[in-house]
């Protein structure tokens, strides 16, 4: 039997009373102890491969004239003539104790991951050969699929990011319709007529009333309400059914309802179509996003992110926003600018529209751009996550990571000698480094409060959001990205606990600076001192994946089944998601969710504990071979819950008996064969009535006669087996999901999913 739960268990899941936030600074500390000693042998074997190179150099250029000699030295990546890598000298890159320019340094990383990927790329070629002769243009996809961008010549300047460029625009949501006549707004009781603007800004609202957690807010109901009055005011107002103008002047007296069931009557009249009209629109929501999909990138055929531009309605925001129930506006062509080569054929846009610009920028890596209404923020066309674009910036941030590996002992080093410091500006960004290291808060910038929610990160931390318990506890509670509640509890050096105590030292009160003598950028430029493009945002990067490398390094994976080794991931992957505060309001479904994997649980439970019966029945015997404890019922199967699942499991058979006679008719009428009578479903039934009766002759009697052909004692226990596994199985997904509750997993998930070489690269980084 494959272990428990309990043995997959990882210290997310333990049942102590210790704050997580605590046991991951905890485990952190040992890991940043490895870090420090891996720092100074990467050091020493950089200085030991310089001093070689060197050693050899001397060597080579001993037949050659002394005036000759420094000229070759200046052409080795060092000197003024270094080549420009993202619009930054290789000389600035590469100023560590290493001698190698990052640009070769990110050669010798992509190596694992061209190895690890050959296997299944020559299975991939050999499906693609398959498929040449039903498509003319497989030769090209392939030559396309192939292209290695970490293999590529580095650019002479990479500021330009593409020669040519051709793509066909935006794909725009489809224009509103009409509610039907009999559909209306109701206000004070009464229906009202709309100009189709504003009937259309009030199906935003009514067509989302489930969404209890937004339509109940007073401040969505109040920006909503100012909008939608502004629209009325422009088209005219409401009219009652005679036409007579309605003052609508309270939002409480508006009636959404009617609006709100004709929705979700569209809703579940989809829901219950038949699976050939679903696949047909499927197939033409397919046909019609094909051209938008992709684009030529220097001849390339990469594919596009988010080619749709999003469609009218409220904006909801994060947390506390002050817009949130705002009316997004529709989109229109003549607010998009497109960016595309200079010679491709410019996307036409919608009749009788125009674009807003035209442009030709190659230094720019996105297809097209147009300004929200709400927040006033811009927002792009970029290509896709899996991308050679995506994958070089990627690449980038993880190799700056690991040029950090290198220095992060002399840097923690320095900062701790600086939280003693007598200059208070010095303490203070010693202290910030402090938390953001261990802790991996985020720098924080300066935020627009009347605008927008009032988030903050380290250096703008406010006296109100850290409070002091001796004799070295400091609790945080503030909003963080995304209006995220960033709320914990940590032990901190005693000597930063001093420093936190003196910058919240009277006459500062609510509302003032801990860090008063520092801002995000300062931060930057001191770090930048020590690694050239060294931010705080890199020490998330390097501190996330080098904990998750070592926390992967430290699992047992041996004899797990597949589902126990993505559990084990997922709690590594968790942890580290934690620490850095990657954290998502609880899905409206999840309880749902969850209660409908228990059942499916206690459903196979109930299947296994049948399936002992039967063998009872078919060796009465085993009762005492085995033990009666063996055949006992487990004690959440009741008799209630039974019953209930016997119900269940016949209106499954009867649906999915109906399903089948549907799906069948719609073939025979395809194939225009006579189609299946009512007769015919009467006899499929059957089967139906005699699950029925089979269940009810079991609760009566207390046995369960043997199923399937020539049932044997070791078959049913093969079937057992198999039981157990599907139950382990669901039982790790359902620990795994409520754990993912208030988890977001997606960061690090990305990389792994979207870029595999990055990922590949990742963990050759930090392994």
């Amino acid at each position: 039997m494959p272990p428990s739960i309990k043995e997959t268990e990882t210290l997310e899941s333990s049942d102590d009373d210790q704050p997580l936030g605590t046991k991951l600074a905890q485990r952190k500390a040992s890991i940043e102890k490895a870090a420090a000693k891996e720092a100074k042998a990467l050091r020493a074997a950089d200085k030991k491969k310089a001093a070689a190179k060197k050693a050899i150099k001397e060597e080579s250029d001993d037949d050659e004239p002394l005036a000759k000699q420094p000229m070759k030295h200046q052409s080795n990546g060092t000197g003024s003539s270094a080549k420009k890598t993202n619009g930054v000298k290789v000389k600035k890159e590469s100023e560590s104790d290493s001698d190698a320019p990052i640009a070769k340094k990110g050669k010798k990383v992509a190596a694992p991951a061209k190895k690890a990927s050959a296997a299944a790329k020559s299975a991939k070629v050999k499906e693609e050969e398959k498929e040449e002769k039903s498509n003319e243009n497989s030769e090209e996809e392939e030559e396309e699929e192939e292209y290695r961008w970490w293999d590529a010549p580095k650019k002479e300047d990479d500021s330009i990011k593409w020669t040519t460029l051709e793509h066909n625009g935006v794909l725009f949501p489809p224009p509103y319709e009409p509610l039907p006549s009999h559909v209306k707004l109701y206000y004070d009781g009464k229906p009202v007529n709309l100009h189709v603007e504003a009937e259309e800004v009030a199906t935003f609202f009514g067509s989302m009333l489930h969404a209890t957690q937004h339509v109940e807010n007073p401040v969505f109901q109040k920006n909503f309400f100012t909008d939608f009055k502004e629209v009325l005011d422009k088209t005219g107002g409401a009219k009652d059914m005679d036409g007579n103008p309605v003052d609508i002047k309270e939002f409480k007296k508006l009636d959404f309802t009617k609006i709100y069931e004709h929705f979700r009557s569209i809703s579940e009249a989809k829901k219950n179509r038949p699976a050939a009209e679903k696949k047909a629109e499927k197939e033409a929501k397919a046909k019609l996003e094909a051209p938008y999909m992709y684009c030529k990138w220097d001849g390339r055929k990469e594919k596009v992110g988010n080619f749709r531009v999003e469609p009218p309605g409220l904006f909801r925001g994060r947390g506390e926003h002050p817009k949130t129930g705002k009316v997004k506006k529709r989109v229109m062509p003549e607010q998009i600018t497109i960016n595309i080569g200079k010679d491709a054929k410019v996307p036409d846009p919608p009749p009788g529209h125009k674009w807003k610009a035209v442009q030709h920028d190659n230094k720019a890596t996105w297809l097209a751009m147009w300004q929200e209404n709400v927040n006033g923020n811009y927002k792009y066309v970029m290509l896709a996550a899996n991308s050679s674009i995506k994958g070089q910036s990627d690449f980038k941030k993880f190799e700056k990571a690991r040029e950090l590996k290198k220095h992060i002992d002399r840097i923690r080093a320095d900062y701790t000698r600086d939280l003693k410091s007598e200059v208070m500006a010095e303490r203070q960004r010693a202290t910030a480094m402090y938390l953001i290291d261990k802790f991996a808060l985020r720098a924080g910038n300066e935020k627009d409060t009347e605008n927008e929610a009032e988030t903050v990160g380290c250096c703008s931390l406010k006296y109100e959001h850290v409070t002091l318990k001796e004799p070295n506890t400091v609790i945080f509670d503030f909003l963080g990205k995304d209006s995220i509640r960033f709320y914990n509890e940590f032990q901190v050096d005693r000597q930063v606990f001093k420093n936190l105590k003196m910058f919240k030292k009277p006459p500062k009160e609510p509302g003032d600076d801990i860090f008063d003598r520092l801002t995000t950028t300062q931060l930057n430029k001191h770090l930048s001192s020590y690694m050239p493009g060294l931010t705080a945002k890199v020490f998330r990067t390097y501190n996330a994946s080098y904990t998750m490398s070592r926390l992967l390094k430290g699992l047992k994976a041996d004899g797990l089944s597949m589902a126990e080794k993505v559990k084990l991931y997922n709690d590594c992957n968790r942890e580290v998601a934690i620490l850095c505060n990657h954290k998502r309001t609880v899905g409206a479904s999840h309880e749902a969710q969850m209660e409908k994997l228990g059942d499916r649980i206690k459903g196979l439970k109930y299947q296994k504990w049948r399936t002992k019966m039967m063998m009872l029945e078919v060796d009465p015997k085993l009762k005492k071979k085995k033990g009666a404890e063996y055949f006992e019922r487990e004690a959440d199967l009741t008799d209630e819950w039974i019953q209930n699942h016997q119900k269940f499991l016949v209106e499954e058979l009867r649906t999915k008996i109906q399903k089948k006679f549907e799906k069948d008719n719609e073939k025979l009428a395809a194939d225009g064969e006579k189609p299946l009578t009512d007769k015919d479903l009467k006899e499929r039934m059957k089967a139906v009535s005699e699950l029925e009766a089979k269940f009810k002759k079991e609760n009566k009697t207390g046995k369960v006669e043997p199923e399937g052909k020539n049932p044997t004692v070791e078959k049913l226990e093969a079937a057992i087996v198999k039981l157990d596994e599907r139950i382990k199985t669901l039982e790790l997904q359902s620990a795994d999901r409520e754990g993912n509750k208030e988890v977001a997993l997606g960061t690090s998930k990305i990389v792994s999913t979207s870029s595999p070489k990055i990922w590949l690269v990742c963990i050759g980084l930090f392994c």
